[in-house]
Formats: C-alpha cells, structure tokens, sequence
C-alpha cells in the first residue's frame, strides 16, 4: 500500500504514457479552489527532485484559503510546511511533527486561529500533564509544545491574521537543567580500565577534545593532521528513524578545528596501525560505517562500573573536559570556540559555578603577593584552592584494571588454555559470507595480545586481497566435509547420499549434513 504524503509535499504519480508526474498546490483562487503546477520525469526519484526545486522556487504564497477564521490546526501545518520546516535539520523535524499531529492538532485544531486564547492554551499545557488516570507529558516536552505553539502565531502576527500572540503570558512548567556531574581527577585515572576493554584511544581523545558524541563517532582519518594535531571536526553521526545517518551540524559554529596535545597524538598515530577503515571509530558489525552512538553510551556506563566510579552521562564528560580547561587557566572564549558554542555567553552560563571559583582564587593570590594573606585567612575551602592549577596535587591512587569476559568487537578473544598457555583467536566474516578463524599461542598474556594484534593486521590485509580479487577465499571445513566436497564436484550426477557416504568412507548423516551447503558452493563455481 502506497504511502499517504503529508499536506504541502504535493502528489507524484505514475501517467499512463510511462512518466512520473509531480504537481504540488501553488495557491488558491479567489473561489478557494487550489492552483497547482506539474513536473514530469522518467523515474520516480527524478521526478521526486524536480517537484522539491519547485517547490523551493514558488516558496510560500498567501492566497485566499490562508485567512483569520481558518482553524488553527490548518494554520499550524502551512505554518510548519511553508515557514519551518526548511530551516531545522531532521532530527528536529520529527520532534516538530510529533508534536503537531499528537498533541497540538487534536486538541486546538478545529479552534479558528482569530479565536484562540490564552485561557484555551493554558488549559492546554494543563490538560498535557501526567495525573492518577493518564500518563502525560514530561516538563520538557509540554515546554516543545508551548514552542511549537508561540512560533507558529508569532509568524500569524507578522501575516496580520490575528492582532497579538495569545501565547504570551502563559504558565508553564519550570526549566529544569540537567545537574552537571563532572569525573573527579582520581577517577578519570581510573579509566585506564578503558585500555582493558579497548576503549582508551575513544574516551581519552574525548577527555581532552569535549566533543558531543555525535562527532566523535562521525571522525574521519582525513580529519586529523598528523604532523600539526590539528583535528578537524565538520559531521555529526546521528541514528534517525532506526537509521545511522551522517550529516553536518546545524550550526556554523560547530564545524570548527581543535590542536589536539602531543600525548594524544602519540596515542592516535599508534591506534592508528590497527584500524583498516576510513572512520577513526568504525563500527565492528556494519563494513564502512561508523560505530554507534548507542554503543558508545553503553560501553561507557560498563567501563564506569568497572572502574569503580560514579555513573554520569555521556555528555558531563565534556563537561569534565571544560571544568578541567577552565582550572587549568584556559579562557573562556577560547573554551567556546573548543566547544563548538555559538556565543561565549553560553559558555559562560553553563560554566559560571567555575569562574566563579577561579575568581576567587585569583583575589588569594592578589593577596598573597601584596599582603602576603593566606588562603585560610581568605576564607577559601580547601577544595576551591586545590582547583587553582598551581595547587598541590593529590598523588595517584593506584588502581588495577579489571580484566572482563567480553573484549571489545573486532578485537579477538584470548583464553588461558594452562598455566603457560595463552590462546589469541579471531574470527572475522571474509567476502564469501562465512567466518574463518585463526589462533596464536604464546606462554603469556602480554605476547598472546601482540601476537594477536598482528594477526588481525595480516587477516584484514587477506580479506581486502580477496575482496580485490588478488586472492583466493580460504577453504572452509573439515578434511572429511572437503573429502565430500572433492567427490561431489567429481562426480556431479551422483544425488544418493548413500553412495556418496560409501565412496567417501563415512555415514549417510554426515554426507546430508553437508550436502545442501556443499551443491550451493559448486553453484557458484
């Protein structure tokens, strides 16, 4: 069943001569009857990108349907049709739509726009939030409504439909921000249990860059300069509708270039030797794409467990990497174009409880030079006067990372056969759809990962010559299994598993579990 489109995207159809046809309403006439144009093309994705250069090129037209006494869900969808919809990237879109046709419309929608008022609106939000017999909305999502709301009458205003906003003045729900939870230095010490499960290079560079999780998974080798450190940040990665779509960030401010320290550099140049792939973080289960966001949260709460430290969210360790900046004298402009922030000022909201301390600490030390003050005397806590860069630093708590059943996908698996035996196994998919395996064995853990290292290198190597056709596929299987294979191709008439086990020199069960698998493989030559 053909999928219904939504008003203001136009009709496309398929005309009897073979041709797509596109045709979009441009306005309307003087008896409310509407006026459209056509485009036609060979295929419907042509025909698809013709009618949306159309409709960029009529834009938005006034015309005698878009009136004062028109109802308000109407209004709402030609609003975020002809007005909105263009100027918000994809993942805002969904929330828009969400809104619109779930909540606004079926409650306001048959109100007539010259009518609608505060008290409608009030009771509105009101009736949007959780009691006894309904779930209800969260906070924050009543404020998206109220939004969508304001943004759509506002532009009613400047079309002079209606006099003045009737969203104006309503009651809503306090804001409540997210409570900022920043990694303690001991605990960001403690990731090294990250190095364990294989995720060292991922959470250091984050710790020193406070990328958003979105562009950090989406980096590219071409990204990143290895003789300057100059690392260049212009995508996000994004899942949107079950799909991990990769785009450029909304705002211009986001796309800009962070120095990365020379440490991490080191680190990053070592890492990577081991990554056969365009993405500096690709994913293990989908070939040249980068890995999930989703994932990444999840490893991150597990290595938190691990490494025995409170759980946070993804996004207080750019927070952590801004506190620590900050402390460490870093100002706030430059912390902002770090960050990506489209003003300084923001950067100074979020961050004013650190200024705040550094301030602070700036006043003792004026004092200390001038009149030799002391930092007890100022009334500094001891916590305040440990943030200022130049204070004594606790020394290192020591710390044992936890060696865990599950290795991080792509990585191989070890296994300690006996007490001097260590086995390294890896078993990737090649070209022809199937796993083959290979093992090292060393007398010790530390060699079995170095072995090991080099054997994924040397089998990603195979399988790009196989997939360019400079190399054969291994063979896969048992020497009986091959045994019945060589027979088979042999002797191609032969169908009776039974005379095929006695030819071979086994049983008719071993001969069928093989049979079907081993015809597909003679197939295809």
């Amino acid at each position: 069943m053909a999928r219904k489109r939504k008003n203001g995207e136009g009709t496309i159809r398929l005309r009897k001569d073979g041709r797509w046809e596109g045709r979009v309403v441009i306005g309307y006439d003087e008896k409310g009857y509407p006026k459209t144009k056509n485009v036609t093309a060979k295929t419907k994705t042509e025909c698809a990108a013709k009618l949306e250069k159309l409709k960029e090129e009529c834009g938005p037209l006034r015309s005698g349907k878009v009136k004062a006494e028109m109802p308000f869900g109407e209004w709402i969808e030609f609003w975020y049709q002809h007005f909105c919809k263009q100027r918000i990237c994809k993942n805002t879109q969904l929330a828009y739509e969400g809104n619109i046709r779930n909540h606004i419309v079926p409650v306001l929608g048959k109100i007539p726009l010259n009518k609608l008022t505060q008290k409608d609106l009030q009771q509105f939000y009101v009736g949007l939030k959780p009691t006894a017999e309904k779930k209800g909305l969260s906070d924050q999502s009543i404020r998206g409504c109220h939004m969508v709301c304001h943004a759509a009458l506002e532009k009613a205003v400047e079309e002079k439909l209606i006099r003045s906003n009737p969203t104006e003045g309503c009651k809503l729900p306090p804001k409540k921000a997210h409570e900022m939870q920043v990694l303690t230095r001991e605990e960001m010490q403690r990731l090294i249990q990250a190095k364990a499960e294989g995720w060292f290079e991922f959470f250091l560079l984050e710790l020193s860059t406070g990328m958003r999780i979105g562009e950090i998974t989406a980096l590219q080798w071409d990204d990143l300069n290895m003789e300057t450190g100059e690392l260049h940040i212009e995508r996000q990665a994004q899942r949107l509708e079950g799909k991990l779509v990769v785009s450029t960030p909304k705002t211009k401010s986001s796309i800009r270039t962070v120095v990365l320290p020379p440490s991490v550099l080191a680190v990053l140049k070592a890492y990577r030797e081991t990554v056969d792939s365009r993405w500096i973080f690709p994913s293990p289960v989908h070939e040249d794409e980068p890995i999930s966001t989703g994932v990444c949260r999840e490893r991150m709460h597990l290595i938190l467990e691990h490494a025995q430290c409170k759980q946070v969210r993804f996004h207080d360790l750019r927070h952590t990497f801004s506190t620590t900046a900050l402390e460490h004298g870093m100002d706030i402009k430059t912390l902002s174009a770090v960050l990506g922030h489209v003003t300084a000022s923001t950067t100074l909201d979020v961050y004013a409880h650190v200024t705040n301390t550094m301030q602070r600490q700036a006043a003792v030390n004026i004092d200390r030079g001038i009149g030799s003050v002391s930092a007890c005397e100022s009334g500094l806590s001891a916590e305040e006067g440990a943030a200022h860069p130049q204070a004594e630093k606790p020394p290192a708590v020591p710390f044992t990372p936890r060696q865990g059943k599950h290795r991080r996908p792509g990585t191989g698996c070890i296994t300690q056969i006996s007490e001097n035996c260590w086995e390294g196994r890896y078993s990737p998919v090649w070209p022809d759809g199937k796993k083959h395996s290979r093992n090292v064995y060393t007398k010790t853990r530390e060699e079995c990962e170095e072995q090991l290292k080099e054997l994924i290198v040397q089998m990603k190597a195979e399988i790009a010559a196989v997939k360019n056709g400079s190399m054969d596929a291994p063979k896969r299987g048992s020497k009986l299994r091959m045994k019945i294979k060589e027979y088979m191709t042999e002797h191609p008439e032969v169908t009776n598993k039974s005379q095929i086990a006695r030819e071979v020199g086994t049983d008719r069960g071993t001969v069928a579990k093989y049979y079907e698998e081993i015809r597909k493989d003679i197939k295809r030559g």
